[in-house]
């Protein structure tokens, strides 16, 4: 295990501050991660970085960059949703953001966020972000038949600091989808207001080969109907979306071919 405390980065505390924190395993473009940071035109945030053990010269990317870091540690850890755990533990900015290292913001990412906050009254944000194509939006009705109502998680998503305190951290019971698992509590249980940034204001470029992209079709719909049925959603009700979304699968399908 290799932990560093760096020296506390000072956030001015009479202006929104950000806590962005990056997940890492074996991900040398990480060193693309820091650079958008390092060009952020908006300066009042922390940068934590959360390494699962990396291998292959990450490690030693961090350790170069370390001086912009508030706190980096490098050890084994229990999946991608342990790593933001940890680094949510370490935060002390007001909005916490996560940028996995794969990923990175545009020079006026932070600034075009904290308008958002400054000038609405809200819990959360989406962000739109660049991945094959530009993805924007934020459809909370859509959760009750689908997930897929915001553009991205990594890259995309801002949360208020002491909203993560009330509704908690990621269940590391869902190893693929604990994000949809925190936005269903946002949006269902805890009825918190959030909204997104406009089609042209795009806040990241989201990696294509992130994990969201290898995880298959019955993975994915098994976490996400424990998800709903963990969160007392109706049981025949869920069942009916399995059926819904497999026949559509099979018609996509057919469709390719």
């Amino acid at each position: 295990m290799i932990v560093n405390n760096q020296k506390k980065i000072r956030l001015k505390k009479n202006k929104i501050s950000f806590s962005i924190i990056t997940v890492s395993l074996n991900q040398k473009k990480i060193k693309n991660n820091f650079k958008s940071l390092m060009n952020q035109t908006y300066k009042n945030f922390e940068h934590i970085v959360i390494d699962g053990g990396s291998t292959d010269g990450t490690l030693d990317i961090i350790k170069k960059n370390s001086e912009n870091l508030a706190f980096w540690s490098s050890e084994k850890d229990k999946g991608l949703y342990d790593a933001m755990n940890k680094g949510i533990k370490k935060s002390r900015g007001d909005i916490i953001a996560i940028l996995n290292a794969d990923d990175v913001y545009f020079k006026n990412a932070l600034k075009t966020v904290k308008k958002y906050f400054e000038k609405n009254k809200i819990d959360f944000l989406f962000g739109t972000v660049k991945k094959d194509r530009v993805l924007q939006g934020f459809w909370p009705k859509k959760i009750k038949w689908k997930f897929n109502i915001y553009p991205s998680h990594s890259g995309g998503f801002f949360i208020r600091r002491k909203i993560h305190k009330k509704i908690g951290l990621y269940d590391l019971k869902y190893k693929y989808s604990a994000d949809r698992d925190l936005i269903y509590r946002l949006i269902v249980t805890h009825k918190l207001n959030g909204m997104c940034t406009k089609k042209n204001e795009i806040i990241s470029k989201f990696d294509t080969d992130g994990l969201s992209s290898k995880v298959g079709f019955i993975t994915r719909i098994i976490e996400e109907s424990k998800i709903r049925l963990n969160n007392k959603q109706n049981i025949f009700f869920v069942f009916f979306l399995i059926i819904i979304h497999s026949i559509n699968k099979i018609i996509n399908i057919f469709k390719i071919q």
